[in-house]
Order: C-alpha cells, then sequence, then structure tokens
C-alpha cells in the first residue's frame, strides 16, 4: 500500500494532448450510445441512418469546442465548479455545430430530412457532459482516497448545517493539508433533522452523541459554525462534546475573515472567555459620541486593561484631544502607538505621572485642562495590597482625592471613577481602599453640588472581574496548563462574577453620560461563576482530563480574598435606570467635613508607615470593612488597642 501512495505522491500531471484524447474518445462514446438509445439497440437501423456520420461530426465538433473552451487545460485530480462550466460550454458549442452540420447538409445537398437525428443530438449533448465531468470527479475521489493514508483521516461533526456550516465543510474537504472527513452536521432546526447536505447527515445535537452513527465513528473535533449563538446553549453544546473527550473549535466573526473569505488557519480552538458571561447589553451609543465629540478627555490608568480599552472606544467618538496618563513606562507608549498607528487617531498625548504626586498631577490638569476625566488607575491585587497597606492608601485613596479636588478646581464637567465589586463589605485591604475613594468622590460632589462650588459630576462604576485583564485567574490558569499543571484554586466553592472588558468600558461611558453627580452605577454581572468549574473546564478545552492529565489543587483562600463577591453593600438598594441592566446604588451619605477631617488623620498614619494604625482607621471609616484571612483580622476584636476611634 505503501508504494501505492509513493506512486501518486509522484505521479506527474498528464500532458494535455492525453486529456484530449480521452475527452474525445468519451465524446465518441456518448455519441454512439445516443444512436443506441435512439434506436432501442437495433443494430441495423444504426447502419440505415449512417451513424458513422454522427460519430465524425461529434468528435470532429468536439475537438473544435474543446481547444476554444481550453476545457483539456484543467488538472483533473483538482476538478472544481469551474471545470464544469468549460465542459457545459464545450457540449453546448459541439450541440451547436451538430444542428449547423444538419442545416448546411439540407440547404446545399437539398436532404429532406437531417443527417443526424435531432434526438441523437440532444442525447449525445447529455452523455457528453455527463461523461466528461463525471470522469474527471471520479479521477479526483480515486487520487483524494490513495494519496492518502487512511489512519490520518481526521472526523469532524459540524455544528450548524446552514450556509456557514456548509461553506466549512467544503473549506475541509478541499484542504490538501489534511485529511478531513466530515462525519455530521448538527443543527437545532428540526426540519433539518434527518436530512442529507452533499453526503452528510443531519442530526438533532442533543440526541446524536448517543446514536449509532456517533458510536459507530471516532470523532476528532466539532466545530461550531454559527455566528450568533446564545451563550447558554454553546455551552451547552461544548459540554456534551468534551464530556465524550471531542475537542471544540469554532469559526471567527464574518468582519474577522481574511479578505472577506474564510480560510483552514483561521478556525481556532474555542477559548474559555467565548464561555464566560452573557448577551452584551446594548447600550446608547448615540448618546456617548455626542457626549465624547469636541472634548479634551482624560483617562488614568491608560496603560492597564480597562484604561486601555477606555482609550480604544474614546478614539472612535472624535474628542479633540485625549490625555493618556499612567506611571507604567512601556505599556503607556504601546497603547499610544496602537491608537495613532491602529486607530489612525493622532490627537492622543502621553504623560507619565504617579496620581500620588500632586504637583505633577496638577501640572498637567493646567496645561491640558480635561474636560472629562476618566479615573482608572489603581492598585488592584488583593494579595500585594494586603501586604502593601499603605501603598494602596497612597494611590487609591489619596491618587483620586488628588484628582477628584483638581477636577473641581479646575472645572472639569464630569470625573467619572472605576471602583470595583470587592470594594462592597470589604474584606481586603484593596477593597476597603477603593470604598474609601468612593466615599470621597461622593462625599466631595454632594458638597460641592450643595454650596454651589462647582458643576463637577462625580459618578462611580462598580462591576467584578473582567476576561483578559491584567492578573486575572484565566491567564494564570492558561499558564499552570501549558505548564502541565497542577492548576491552583484557592477554594472549592469560590465564585466570582466575570464580564468582557470591552463591555465594562461602555458602562463607564454610558455612565459618563448618564451620571448627573454622586451615583454609583451597578451593573447587571448575570451569573456568578465556580471558579473550580472554570478550572476543569479549561483543562478540558486543552485536550486534558482534569485530576487525570493535569491535577487541580486547592491551596486556601489567599490574605484578603472572599468566597463570594457582592454588588450592593447589605444596608443598601438600587435604584432603576433607563435600562433595565443598569442600576444606581443607594448608599449611605457622609458628611464631607467629617471625611475630610477622618483622611487628615488617615494621612498621618500613612506618613508613620504603620501598617496596623493604616488599617485601624480605615476600618474605622468604614465600619463594614471585616478582614479575611489576612493578619488584620485581629482589628476586628474589640479589645484591640489599634482600633481607635477617630471620628
Amino acid at each position: 500500500m505503501r508504494n501505492v501512495y509513493t506512486l501518486f505522491d509522484r505521479l506527474r500531471i498528464l500532458p494535455r494532448w492525453i486529456i484530449l484524447v480521452i475527452d474525445l474518445t468519451l465524446v465518441a462514446i456518448a455519441a454512439f450510445s445516443a444512436y443506441l438509445l435512439r434506436f432501442n439497440f437495433y443494430f441495423e437501423q444504426l447502419l440505415t441512418h449512417d451513424f458513422t456520420i454522427g460519430l465524425l461530426v461529434s468528435v470532429a465538433g468536439a475537438c473544435v469546442a474543446i481547444i476554444v473552451t481550453r476545457s483539456y487545460a484543467g488538472i483533473v485530480r483538482y476538478t472544481g465548479l469551474h471545470d464544469g462550466l468549460r465542459i457545459f460550454y464545450a457540449v453546448l458549442i459541439n450541440l451547436g455545430i451538430s444542428f449547423l452540420f444538419n442545416f448546411f447538409y439540407q440547404k446545399f445537398l437539398g436532404k429532406a430530412t437531417n443527417v443526424i437525428p435531432v434526438s441523437v443530438i440532444i442525447i449525445t449533448f447529455l452523455n457528453s457532459f455527463l461523461l466528461l465531468f463525471f470522469y474527471r470527479l471520479l479521477v479526483k475521489n480515486i487520487f483524494t482516497i490513495l494519496s492518502t493514508k487512511q489512519s490520518s483521516i481526521r472526523n469532524v461533526i459540524i455544528f450548524g448545517a446552514g450556509q456557514l456550516g456548509r461553506t466549512t465543510k467544503d473549506l475541509l474537504i478541499n484542504d490538501k493539508k489534511q485529511n478531513t472527513r466530515v462525519g455530521a452536521f448538527l443543527d437545532d432546526d428540526s426540519y433539518m433533522w434527518n436530512k442529507v447536505i452533499n453526503g452528510v447527515g443531519v442530526y438533532c445535537p442533543d440526541k446524536f452523541f448517543e446514536s449509532p452513527e456517533f458510536k459507530a465513528n471516532k470523532y476528532d473535533q466539532l466545530i461550531i459554525a454559527i455566528q450568533h449563538l446564545p451563550l447558554q446553549r454553546k455551552n451547552h453544546i461544548v459540554d456534551l462534546a468534551l464530556k465524550n473527550g471531542i475537542k471544540v473549535m469554532t469559526i471567527p466573526p464574518v468582519e474577522r475573515w481574511v479578505k472577506g473569505e474564510l480560510t483552514v488557519k483561521q478556525i481556532k480552538e474555542v477559548k474559555i472567555e467565548d464561555l464566560l458571561g452573557r448577551a452584551s447589553i446594548k447600550l446608547n451609543n448615540g448618546k456617548v459620541a455626542e457626549s465624547i465629540f469636541g472634548k479634551r478627555i482624560m483617562v488614568t490608568g491608560a496603560a492597564g486593561s480597562i484604561g486601555s480599552e477606555i482609550v480604544r472606544q474614546l478614539t472612535r467618538l472624535a474628542p479633540k484631544e485625549i490625555i493618556l496618563l499612567d506611571q507604567a513606562e512601556s505599556p503607556l507608549y504601546e497603547i499610544e502607538r496602537e491608537v495613532k498607528e491602529k486607530n489612525k487617531f493622532n490627537n492622543a498625548c502621553s504623560v507619565i505621572c504617579d496620581i500620588s504626586n500632586l504637583d505633577r498631577l496638577e501640572d498637567i490638569i493646567d496645561e491640558h485642562n480635561p474636560q472629562i476625566i476618566f479615573h482608572a488607575a489603581a492598585y488592584k491585587h488583593v494579595p500585594l495590597m494586603e501586604n502593601n497597606p499603605v501603598e494602596a492608601i497612597i494611590t487609591n485613596v489619596f491618587g483620586t482625592k488628588n484628582l477628584a479636588d483638581l477636577a473641581v478646581k479646575y472645572k472639569a464637567e464630569k470625573f467619572v471613577m472605576v471602583s470595583t465589586d470587592k470594594a462592597v463589605n470589604p474584606t481586603s485591604v484593596m477593597g476597603a481602599s477603593k470604598r474609601l475613594a468612593e466615599i470621597y468622590v461622593q462625599s466631595l460632589s454632594n458638597y460641592v453640588h450643595g454650596e454651589g462650588i462647582s458643576d463637577t459630576a462625580f459618578i462611580t462604576t462598580r462591576f467584578g472581574n473582567v476576561l483578559g485583564s491584567n492578573g486575572s485567574v484565566i491567564p494564570f490558569f492558561k499558564n499552570q496548563i501549558k505548564e502541565g499543571g497542577p492548576v491552583t484554586v484557592t477554594h472549592p466553592d469560590i465564585t466570582r462574577f466575570f464580564m468582557t472588558i470591552p463591555e465594562a468600558c461602555q458602562l463607564v461611558l454610558e455612565a459618563g453620560v448618564m451620571g448627573h453627580g454622586g451615583e454609583i452605577y451597578l451593573f447587571d454581572m448575570g451569573e456568578s461563576v465556580k471558579i473550580v468549574d472554570l478550572a476543569k473546564k479549561m483543562i478540558k478545552l486543552s485536550g486534558f482530563e482534569p485530576n487525570v492529565d493535569i491535577e487541580i489543587v486547592y491551596t486556601g483562600l489567599r490574605e484578603g480574598e472572599k468566597l463570594y463577591e457582592e454588588l450592593l453593600n447589605t444596608k443598601e438598594n438600587t435604584l432603576p435606570t433607563h435600562h433595565d441592566k443598569i442600576m444606581i446604588a443607594k448608599v449611605r451619605e457622609y458628611d464631607f467635613h467629617k471625611i475630610e477631617s477622618q483622611f487628615k488623620k488617615l494621612q498621618m498614619a500613612v506618613d508613620q508607615r504603620n501598617d496596623m494604625l493604616v488599617v485601624s482607621m480605615m476600618k474605622a471609616i468604614v465600619p463594614e470593612y471585616k478582614s479575611n484571612s489576612s493578619k488584620f483580622e485581629i482589628l476586628d476584636k474589640k479589645d484591640i488597642s489599634y482600633r481607635l476611634n477617630i471620628n
């Protein structure tokens, strides 16, 4: 068998004259069989009608037609639709030549009847097309079968029997680099079930994996070929495939096809990010664009996950200028280069600054005079901030205070702060620092508006974890799986909310339009995800079996970490907005002068670099802050002297 493979690998393309001879031979056979069919296989009738003239005319006409259409020039083993069209044109020309021969035969020789019966001409036309085209298809299939080792066949299931599914099938079977067999279509449309498309059966997805067809074949991949499949349904299909040891692939959106065409290389493995979250929430982008157009915008933390996406979305809304502020030099350079080269936005200005540096910050705001400030700069890593509470306060609290105070001083129209669900009933220094920032911004807003000091609108947005952000659990798990494990999960019951970075940033921009000042906006985060289930699915998507190929190890909650995230404090409730998925948190209001006094004492504790004293004061301002899995749990006991009264 190996010799057969080698023979076909080395077999050269046949010379065109040989193809021409084969084609003419088949036309002769088609013409002769046409006479036999016309005269019911009575050979005497063929002699009576001088069938040799008909054969000669058909072959001669075919020779002319084949040369004119160059139907002999195609490589037989690669026959396709275009070759079929050329053959059709050739036999059509031959049909015309035969009719012309009859016409001139009668006109110039004065004969009353056709030398070639019309029925014979038509039958020859049909027979010729069938023989010429289908012999090419036969040769093509023989080459495909004999030139490919059967052991290398990849059995594929395509979910989606529509146009995209059929396109995917044709793409796979025509790929010369891989030997792919499409064994089944799956589709949710019951009308399609038990039908056959190009030799491939269509099955009910939920019943297929128990069917004899599935059990009789070993399938390697399932390709999702539906563009807008509901997330819940996609998860269900992926789970069915993974349960049966089948790798899941997906087709990219049409807008991401290379030059408008789908290629095999674009069929990628399903990512865990594709299976989390929920259906995207549509926001009022028209009002957002109107609010941003022609404005000077500052984005702090512009080099981070959230800040950089805010910048990308802003560039599409034609602001007058975007000031990109961050202290991370290289990432800041990268986002500036991206918006200028890729987004073609040339009015971006990068400035290096630590928001805790008040003098430097004021110089920047004085120079650029931003009308809208999107504040995304913050320390966000929970265990790191638990071990560095002073730095968390300096940046997250007093850095925010610096920006908010300068927004009032320089009459910014809006100040939109990015907060976190970890600020709700905080159990960590990071969460508590963000809650302190929320309290200051909201109390300042109430004060300046109440006293008529400023019209600056202060708005806060809260949401959970974003997919693909710096420090996210997903890239962390990916690296562990790549290294062969183990995958470390802190607790078997830990859950988190997830949303995509673009969607989170849309919320931030929408809040900037909706907000009048003092609001904390919440986003419907959908259902929380159990992290251990997330880890198991990621392992399966990578082609491994959890706790067989890659072990899952529980390491215990990290310092300050919660089991469950929340979006509202226990004493809070919500108010509706124009969108049923966006809410306003109704929170306790704080007196600005009292907060200002407490912040001065907090600053004194920061200056002393005393972690216990700093955290104790944070707990006094935010009484719902209860440490978890942390050395600061001792401060939650009433008899601890560090628990100072600073009211």
